[in-house]
């Protein structure tokens, strides 16, 4: 049996715990808390050390998801989810452009921690007001060959969508490097 960690990251509020909780097949282990009143006009629980959720992929996949806390106050617990991971979701909400440049610091953040593949996901593209994902990719500066795909946390199947894109990019990673 094979166990791939990947963490799920991304700003405050981009959907980290409900991408987790959709596709997990165990009750998502959750640290969520009330947070303050200025937050709460946005959402009334933040994650403050991680979410855990598992999914078997096949006979011989089981995946371990890794939730960050998206509150920068929280960071300090970044580098230890990352430590083991083969590869990571930047999980970007869609509606909320003003999070664009926080996203692109997580991104970063997360390839200096360690070079393995990520995908980004744009979240709440269900939203009237979602951006486009051509003129999120250039608000973003991602470079064309970055997998950047359409989500909605609370859709399964899309959300499997994503992961298994990702799980494509780390056997292919694993493949070049094994030749």
């Amino acid at each position: 049996m094979q166990t791939v960690k990947i963490v799920v990251t991304g700003p405050f509020n981009a959907g980290k715990t409900e991408f987790i909780r959709s596709v997990s097949e165990i009750d998502v282990v959750s640290t969520e808390r009330k947070i303050s009143a200025e937050a709460e006009k946005v959402k009334s629980t933040t994650t403050v050390a991680m979410d855990f959720g598992r999914i078997t992929v096949d006979d011989d996949l089981v995946l371990y998801l890794f939730g960050t806390p998206g509150q920068k106050r929280f960071d300090f617990m970044w580098e230890i989810l990352s430590e083991g991971m083969l590869g990571f979701v930047v999980l970007v909400d869609s509606s909320r452009p003003e999070t664009f440049r926080e996203a692109r610091t997580i991104l970063e953040t997360f390839r200096a921690y360690a070079p393995t593949p990520y995908v980004v996901a744009a979240n709440k593209q269900d939203k009237d007001d979602a951006w486009d994902l051509d003129d999120m990719r250039v608000a973003l500066r991602l470079d064309p060959k970055v997998k950047f795909l359409p989500v909605v946390a609370t859709d399964k199947e899309k959300v499997k969508k994503v992961l298994l894109e990702l799980l494509y990019s780390i056997l292919a990673e694993m493949e070049a490097g094994g030749s």
